[in-house]
């Protein structure tokens, strides 16, 4: 099939590390491997920082006339698309294209990763919601990364809309079947995120959270970024010979941090899920976190990771005091990570969950299109 892919949040042409950005790229590599002709959607990103009147009405004008500018040239010179599939549509980066566009064309529409948000159905957010439920109604088929999301959407798809579970996956590293080797010394932690508004909170829990264990450890942390300085000032109590800051750096190097390090610790407060959770396991390091948003859908938890109760830094702190002292604990835990990551969450799995998903899209649609009729 020829298929349209949309990513509302960030451009897909976007060549920044993210998590959104390797996931979207593991889609096209997924739906490609699979024989299909991908055609990313350029320049149509929708995704909103405040909940302004201005920015909405600047935001819906664009998407008409890119939705015009579409159907005219796939009418013109060929080329429309069989299915149109939109990664992560949420109410700040709502998908103002798939569907009228599905809908002009009588194709398929798939949503990946789509969340819903109660809490904003009232107030400055309320008509952001109410769009990205509209659209929701339209979907064919979800492809949920968590039980969290797929509960959000039940409510707003139409009859016929299909739900299919689609775990997070990562690309397997070349030496993914070997054993982690045991490192020397105190144990090494290690926390990779972007320091923006959204990480801010968990930053802030990790430094509280260190500033109670009095183990000797080590931190590294991996992340830049518009807070850094806030950042590092919420560190400021820490001895700084515990901490070592290497700011952004190229995937390579991360890799090779994860593989010199005994232990990934990020609180991962509101976290959508965190395909860092599962490169980290990959690496063989167990998993420090707060059983937050869909942190749970990137873990085995009591096997590959410790959660905790949310906001918890008590029992988050007792989480890592027990992974530090019990080596035995921290040598089954890396096996165990490493063989999780590596065999259940890889992109052949997701290949064949995808494949059943699109059929099931076409089928869900034909079942639509014959209520309409």
């Amino acid at each position: 099939m020829r298929i349209a892919f949309h990513t509302p949040l960030n451009a897909f042409e976007d060549a920044r590390i993210s998590g959104d950005r390797r996931m979207a790229q593991q889609l096209v590599e997924a739906m490609t491997n699979l024989g299909h002709e991908l055609e990313p959607i350029p320049n149509a990103r929708s995704y909103m920082r405040t909940p302004d009147a201005e920015t909405l009405t600047f935001h819906l004008c664009e998407a008409r006339a890119r939705r015009d500018a579409l159907l005219d040239d796939w009418r013109r010179n060929g080329g429309a698309p069989d299915l149109w599939f939109t990664y992560h549509s949420y109410y700040k980066a709502p998908d103002l294209l798939g569907p009228e566009i599905s809908q002009q064309l009588g194709i398929p529409y798939v949503v990946a990763e789509g969340s819903d948000s109660e809490r904003r159905v009232e107030g400055e957010w309320a008509e952001h919601v109410a769009i990205a439920r509209r659209s929701f109604g339209t979907v064919d088929l979800h492809f949920c990364f968590t039980g969290r999301d797929r509960q959000g959407l039940q409510p707003w798809g139409h009859e016929h809309t299909a739900f299919l579970a689609l775990p997070p996956f990562i690309r397997s590293a070349s030496d993914a079947g070997l054993p982690k080797p045991v490192l020397a010394g105190p144990p090494r932690l290690l926390t990779i995120a972007m320091m923006r508004p959204g990480k801010f909170p968990s930053y802030r829990a990790l430094a509280a959270l260190l500033a109670l264990v009095p183990e000797p450890w080590s931190l590294t942390i991996i992340g830049d970024g518009p807070m850094r300085g806030e950042i590092e000032a919420a560190f400021a109590g820490i001895p700084p010979g515990r901490l070592r800051w290497l700011g952004a750096i190229a995937h390579d190097r991360v890799k090779a941090e994860l593989a010199a390090h005994d232990i990934f610790v990020w609180p991962g407060v509101r976290e959508a899920y965190g395909l860092v959770y599962l490169e980290a396991q990959a690496a063989g390091l167990p998993v420090i976190a707060f059983d937050s948003g869909g942190v749970s859908a990137t873990v085995r938890p009591g096997e590959t990771a410790l959660l905790v109760p949310d906001g918890d830094i008590t029992a988050l702190k007792q989480a890592l005091a027990r992974l530090l002292t019990d080596t035995a604990l921290r040598t089954r835990m890396s096996a165990a990570a490493r063989r999780f990551a590596t065999t259940e969450r890889t992109p052949e799995r997701a290949r064949e969950i995808i494949r059943e998903g699109l059929a099931l899209a076409i089928t869900s649609h034909a079942a639509r299109t014959r209520r309409t009729a």
